[in-house]
């Protein structure tokens, strides 16, 4: 379990105030990069070298309750399922503990041709 805290910017809010929908995506990116970086995986590295990159192939998600302008948040990421080239990760937007928004992520492994590729054995054993 990996987790990432952020800060809900003006920015990031709609006319009434509460965090775009569109938005939690965003956070979810974020911490799904520094849970790929904290398990030391270069993915620059790993598409210069190997020509492997990620790519979001399905999201299903769930909103629950709205943050808010200036509310910490921190969004936790957990493997559920690792493939040959499929990752699908568990990732929760929290509020002081409550869920704001779930979603069930499946990463798919692309070569230079757009298309799935083999996950290094590494990039497995270091997801599961």
């Amino acid at each position: 379990m990996h987790q990432f805290d952020l800060r809900v910017y003006y920015e990031d809010t709609d006319l009434a105030g509460i965090v775009y929908y569109a938005n939690y995506l965003k956070f979810i990116e974020r911490a799904r990069t520094e849970f790929i970086r904290a398990l030391g995986i270069d993915q620059t590295a790993l598409r210069d070298a190997e020509g492997i990159v990620f790519a979001v192939r399905r999201i299903e998600a769930d909103y629950l309750a709205p943050a808010r302008f200036d509310d910490a948040l921190t969004v936790v990421t957990s493997p559920e399922q690792v493939t040959g080239a499929r990752i699908v990760l568990n990732q929760a937007v929290r509020r002081d503990g409550q869920d704001l928004f779930i979603a069930t992520v499946t990463l798919a492994a692309l070569g230079e041709t757009g298309q799935p590729v083999r996950l290094p054995a590494k990039i497995r054993r270091l997801m599961q």
